[in-house]
């Protein structure tokens, strides 16, 4: 039997398994060694057809990892739905998001699962926070920080944009209580009551919980799965209204993780300038990168218009409520505003984070986090993959969120108290608008494994969304 036969002879046999499911959308194939010896063949031959099938997409290499079954762009049908552009309204907040948040359920199926082990970047935390706590000295406690926050994390973050493609400076930074925090100080260094704020359309719900608070009135602009907000859709509104800010997430927007291309963000910074907007990044995803992490639209502003906001709590822990905001030409009054809604952050648990970023450890945690969110998403499109009807899912590649399209005769508002009788909590697609679009729609998250359990809800919610 001839060395080329060999190869030939494998790849079909794996790709045999692929196609019958053997090996499912996200799993790990058998190893090198491990196809080596039940197959007995050589090395070089194993390495030749794993390279044939990765060459078609079929599978990807993943560093000390091995070889997975990938997602292949042309078996996902793509979401379509689009918003409708239609005039500011006052904004009105469903009580049903309430629940959702009362219940911890934000990005999970089952909330009140609690199972497994610490991840190992989260145990490191914690030690750098307790040793931080054990090296107080004197009467530290008997002080608050400045407004700004801590120096040596405001520094480590600067470092950390750095390697993202914005050469930022501490001075430029502030630390707040969180990236709704954040957002709420853009909001209110930027606009004055009455005004419009452009959102994007389905968006993050809460950003529409402080425009109701703060007395804003908001415009959706629509919104692509894959690139972001509609820049054409932006440009016509601005057109129509006076915006005096527009919400954005040009790096893996929820709900559904769409990316910004550079040509949009390009456009996006022109719009901002010939329109007088004050341009607000929720940037809290860009450090869930699938693979490279994208550069910031804040990168690439030179007429400072963009105000940054960020935090630790969707790319290392949601019960830290760190967070910080860089405000262009508002940033001192967005100190001032920090002094009066906060007064200052926990100087301890600043230090802890800093000295966590500074040893290295938050780069590791990231590039463990990356390869268990892709398994993770790869799992949930694959199980998505088996439900009846007609669905349509995003495929991000990066935040923490995919966005699923379903029939329109799906109602997801109607469906979640049938949902919530059977211990599962689902996130209908009508909380990302003001306007009531998106019924069909709902977003499922991928930042938990898919133990059993979760993997049983999901494989109920198809008779449970379509329950009359």
């Amino acid at each position: 039997m001839t060395d080329e036969y060999r190869y030939q002879q494998l790849e079909g046999w794996l790709l045999k398994g692929i196609l019958e499911q053997r090996w499912r959308l996200g799993e790990r194939l058998p190893s090198i060694r491990t196809l080596c010896a039940e197959q007995k063949l050589s090395k070089a031959t194993v390495q030749h057809a794993l390279q044939r099938l990765e060459t078609q997409g079929l599978i990807e290499a993943r560093p000390k990892a091995g070889y997975f079954v990938s997602l292949r762009p042309d078996e996902v049908k793509k979401p379509v739905s689009r918003a409708r552009i239609e005039a500011p309204r006052p904004v009105n907040v469903s009580d049903l998001l309430l629940d959702i948040m009362g219940r911890s359920a934000a990005f999970d199926l089952l909330p009140d699962l609690h199972s497994g082990d610490l991840p190992p970047g989260i145990v490191t935390l914690n030690r750098s926070i307790g040793r931080a706590l054990r090296r107080q000295k004197g009467e530290d406690f008997q002080y608050y920080d400045k407004p700004a926050g801590f120096d040596g994390l405001r520094e480590q973050l600067a470092l950390h944009h750095a390697r993202r493609g914005w050469t930022a400076s501490p001075e430029q930074l502030c630390i707040t209580s969180g990236c709704q925090h954040a957002l709420f100080l853009a909001l209110m260094a930027s606009c004055e009551r009455g005004d419009v704020v452009a959102v994007e359309s389905p968006g993050f719900y809460g950003a529409l919980q402080l425009l109701e608070q703060l007395g804003l009135k908001v415009v959706e602009v629509p919104t692509s799965m894959e690139t972001g907000m509609d820049m054409d859709s932006l440009e016509e509104v601005l057109e129509r209204w006076k915006v005096r800010a527009c919400i954005v997430s040009p790096s893996f927007s929820t709900p559904g993780g769409a990316l910004m291309p550079e040509s949009a963000k390009n456009r996006l910074l022109s719009l901002a300038e010939r329109h007088d907007l004050a341009v607000i990044e929720d940037d809290i995803y860009g450090d869930t990168a699938l693979g490279r992490s994208p550069d910031p639209l804040k990168a690439m502003d030179v007429e400072d218009r963009v105000i940054l906001c960020s935090s630790f709590s969707k790319s290392l822990s949601r019960d830290l409520r760190l967070g910080w905001i860089s405000g262009a030409r508002w940033h001192d009054k967005i100190l001032h505003l920090k002094l009066v809604t906060q007064l200052a952050s926990s100087r301890y648990l600043q230090q802890g984070v800093a000295d966590y970023m500074a040893d290295g450890s938050f780069t590791s945690h990231l590039r463990r986090q990356r390869h268990e969110l892709r398994v993770n998403r790869d799992r949930l499109i694959a199980s998505l993959h088996t439900w009846p009807g007609e669905v349509r899912v995003s495929t991000p590649q990066g935040g923490l969120t995919v966005w699923v399209e379903l029939s329109e005769t799906v109602d997801t508002l109607a469906a979640y108290p049938n949902a919530l009788k059977h211990g599962i909590i689902i996130t209908p697609g009508p909380l990302f608008s003001v306007s009531g679009q998106f019924e069909n729609c709902l977003r499922i998250s991928f930042a938990h494994p898919w133990n059993e359990s979760r993997m049983d809800a999901l494989r109920q919610l198809p008779g449970l969304l379509h329950n009359e």
